[in-house]
């Protein structure tokens, strides 16, 4: 069965800002099943001012700080 994004839906979702990038926390539920946490990362291209999605990888500890309290809120969501 292929991915359909109308599916998809949307529980819960807050964005971490930092300089240059973005962490944004959401939970996902595709098809009324099972709750999932995700994390993403969108980097500021400086030519344009706009934000694109990059892999997530490592955090800094900066990072971590600010996203974990909001992953304890994204589980009162699951």
């Amino acid at each position: 069965m292929p991915y359909d994004k109308n599916l998809d839906k949307e529980l819960f979702g807050e964005t971490a800002e930092f300089e240059t990038t973005k962490v944004k926390v959401t939970v996902m539920c595709y098809n009324e099943g099972m709750k999932k946490l995700q994390l993403s990362r969108e980097n500021l291209n400086p030519n344009n001012g706009e934000y694109s999605f990059s892999k997530l990888g490592r955090l800094t500890k900066d990072e971590v700080e600010k996203v974990l309290p909001l992953m304890q809120k994204a589980i009162e969501n699951m």
